[in-house]
Order: C-alpha cells, then sequence, then structure tokens
C-alpha cells in the first residue's frame, strides 16, 4: 500500500470490518490482501525460527485452524495448499482486529470441540481421523443444518471459515498461481478452458 501514514492497525480493522458481510475479495481490493500476506511474510521473516505467531487464537485453537484450513484446500501435486499458502495466518490476523470474527470463529472452534465431545468423548483435535471427517461432513453442507437444527452453528461458523480460507488462499501468490492468473496481456486466440482429465 502506498500510503505509510495508515498503520497497520487500520488496515488490519478496515479489512475485517469491510469483510463482515461475505467473501474479502468481494468487498475488499486485493492489494489490500496482499498487504495482510506481505506483513506475515515480514513478522515470519523476522522471527529466529521463520515461523508465525498466532495474535488472536490460542496454540490449540491455533492447531485446529491449521487443521481446517488444510483440509478446506489441499496440497496436491498442482499446488500447495492453503496452509502453505499463509491463509490460517491471514485469518488469524483479520481476527485479532475484528470482535464479529473473534465470535464466528472463536464460537465456531468452541462449538466444534463441545460437538466432537457430545460425539466421540474427546475434542475435535484428539478425534480419530474417521470421526473427524464425520463431523466435517455434517457441517459442510447447509442442507445438515436444515435436517439437524444443533449443527446450524457448526454449519455457519464452517461456510464462514471455508470463505475466509478461499480468500487467504487465493490473494497469495501460491493462490494466484494456482488460478493461471497471467494479468492484463493480450491473446491473439483464445483457445478456450482446458479439457478435463477423464
Amino acid at each position: 500500500m502506498a500510503n505509510e501514514g495508515i498503520s497497520r492497525r487500520d488496515i488490519l480493522r478496515t479489512l475485517a470490518v469491510g469483510a463482515v458481510g461475505g467473501s474479502v475479495l468481494q468487498i475488499i481490493p486485493a492489494e489490500a490482501a496482499e498487504y495482510v500476506h506481505q506483513m506475515v511474510r515480514k513478522e515470519k521473516a523476522a522471527a529466529p525460527a521463520g515461523g508465525y505467531t498466532p495474535k488472536y487464537f490460542s496454540a490449540a485453537q491455533y492447531a485446529t485452524l491449521l487443521f481446517l484450513c488444510d483440509a478446506i484446500i489441499p496440497k496436491d501435486e498442482k499446488s500447495g495448499g492453503a496452509v502453505e499458502a499463509g491463509a490460517p495466518e491471514f485469518i488469524d490476523l483479520l481476527t485479532s482486529e475484528n470482535t464479529e470474527y473473534q465470535l464466528k470463529l472463536g464460537g465456531g472452534l468452541f462449538w466444534l470441540d463441545g460437538a466432537c465431545t457430545d460425539r466421540y468423548g474427546n475434542v475435535f483435535m484428539q478425534c480419530a481421523r474417521e470421526q473427524k471427517k464425520e463431523i466435517l461432513d455434517l457441517i459442510a453442507y447447509r442442507k445438515n443444518a436444515k435436517e439437524d437444527p444443533s449443527l446450524s452453528q457448526g454449519v455457519a461458523f464452517f461456510a464462514f471459515l471455508r470463505n475466509l480460507t478461499c480468500d487467504g488462499f487465493y490473494t497469495s501468490k501460491i493462490g494466484i498461481a494456482d488460478l493461471q492468473y497471467i494479468g492484463n496481456t493480450a491473446l491473439r486466440e483464445f483457445p478456450g478452458c482446458p479439457q478435463r482429465p477423464e
């Protein structure tokens, strides 16, 4: 961002407040999201071990956030996933400056641990792989909240987290490369979308 007179806190608060209505990419310019990624890169570069220290989430919550972001956009042979792209850090920074995000995400993580404790006798991260998959399959689809209203908070939480994860991923260098975006480039012809492998 060109204006150095604006503080980090002001930018994060503006991003987080502006994004409350939905996906960040629908509300703010990509340059602003890139600024958040730059802040994370600078912090990692300055840290002795090159790591990121969460600003809002506890260590246990942040571990769950990492797991969920990886489940939403996993790494594959074509591209890095949400974790490699810095989506968890992106989400944590925005959440640290927005009380509504804190309520939605912090409350959602609390709901997830409670639901897992009720169903399986363990918090989410201590559940078996199959149990984690089962609960995520339940909260990944809005129709499940219609069939079982006790899932409505979990479904709303996961939908919100999925949007933020996608925003964090697709505004990162890895996400932009994954889109194969070539920018403002003239093409003599457009061959169309590539064929889907059978």
